[in-house]
C-alpha cells in the first residue's frame, strides 16, 4: 500500500521528538498545512512535523479490500509509516479519527507516543457528533465549482465556526476537496464513510477509556471546539481527572474539529510541544 506524507522543516530522522499529524475520517494531511508550517518556522520552534494521508484519503492508494478501512488498519499503516521515516519516537497531534487512532496505537506501540495532542476527540465520542458526520457526508453532492466551495462549506458548518474569515474557509475547500477538471471532488475514497450509514439515535458506542488510561504518564493536551457535539465537556472533565496533568483548551468560535492554526490553539501547541 502506497502512503502519503507531507514533511515540514527538519528532516524527521535523527530529530528529538518529531510532530506527527494524523488526519479525522475522510481527511488528509492539507488540514495540517498551515499549523505545520507554523511549528516547523522559528516562531513556532523549528519543529520536524510529518502529517499523513492515511490509506483512501489525499495521495494515499486507495484499497481495493474496502474492508481494510480500519483504525486498527490504520494504526498499523501509522507505524509503517514511522519505521520507513526513521521516527523512533514522536509527539502525535490526532484529530477526530486521528485521536482514536492513538488511543489504538498506545497498546501496540506505545514506546513510539512521547506525547499526545487529541483535536476534538477522547474516549467517549458522542452519537449526536457522529450523526451530524454521517449527514453531512451522505447529502447530496458538493459545491458545483471552486468559487462556490467556501460559500458552500460555510452555509453548511458556519454555525459551529463563527471564528472562521473568509479566507479560512477558502483553506477548508483546496484541504477537503481536489481538483478534478477544473471541479472540487472530495478527496477521499467514498467507501470510508459507508460505516456511518447504519448509525441511529440509539447506536451504543463503547468508550476507550481503558485505552485512554494507558497515557498516563505521557505528555498531554485535549483541545474541545467550542461548539463540538462529538466531545462533550463532561468528557474533558473526567480526562482531567484521571489525567492530572492534562492540558485541556477550548478553541473559541469552532466546532468539530477545531482548525489548530488559529490563535489560541496555535500558541498552546508550540507551548506544549516545546516542554
Amino acid at each position: 500500500m502506497e502512503l502519503y506524507a507531507r514533511s515540514y522543516g527538519p528532516e524527521a530522522r535523527g530529530c528529538a521528538k518529531p510532530i506527527v499529524c494524523l488526519p479525522g475520517l475522510t481527511r488528509n494531511s492539507r488540514d495540517f498545512h498551515a499549523i505545520a508550517c507554523f511549528l516547523a518556522s522559528p516562531a513556532g520552534g523549528s519543529r520536524s512535523v510529518i502529517a499523513l494521508d492515511y490509506r483512501g484519503r489525499g495521495n494515499s492508494a486507495r484499497d481495493h479490500d474496502k474492508t481494510r478501512y480500519t483504525i486498527a488498519i490504520e494504526a498499523s499503516d501509522v507505524i509503517a509509516a514511522c519505521g520507513h521515516l526513521q521516527i523512533d519516537r514522536a509527539i502525535f497531534i490526532g484529530t477526530s479519527r486521528g485521536g482514536l487512532i492513538l488511543h489504538h496505537l498506545i497498546g501496540i506501540a506505545p514506546a513510539l507516543i512521547d506525547g499526545v495532542i487529541l483535536n476534538d476527540i477522547g474516549p467517549v465520542v458522542e452519537i449526536e457528533g457522529l450523526l451530524k458526520i454521517r449527514d453531512y457526508l451522505q447529502a447530496a453532492k458538493g459545491p458545483e465549482s471552486w468559487a462556490a466551495a467556501p460559500r458552500y462549506l460555510r452555509a453548511v458548518h458556519g454555525g459551529d465556526f463563527p471564528a472562521l474569515n473568509e479566507q479560512d474557509w477558502q483553506e477548508m475547500a483546496r484541504a477537503i476537496y481536489r481538483d478534478e477538471g477544473g471541479a472540487p471532488v472530495a478527496d477521499f475514497d467514498p467507501a470510508i464513510a459507508a460505516p456511518l450509514q447504519a448509525l441511529k439515535g440509539n447506536t451504543p458506542l463503547p468508550d476507550l477509556w481503558p485505552q485512554f488510561d494507558a497515557f498516563a504518564g505521557l505528555p498531554m493536551m485535549v483541545i474541545r471546539g467550542q461548539h463540538s457535539r462529538l466531545l462533550s465537556q463532561s468528557t474533558v472533565e473526567e480526562m482531567a481527572r484521571r489525567h492530572p496533568e492534562l492540558v485541556a483548551l477550548t478553541a473559541r468560535g469552532q466546532g468539530h474539529a477545531p482548525l489548530l492554526h488559529l490563535d489560541g490553539p496555535r500558541e498552546a501547541i508550540a507551548a506544549f510541544v516545546q516542554q
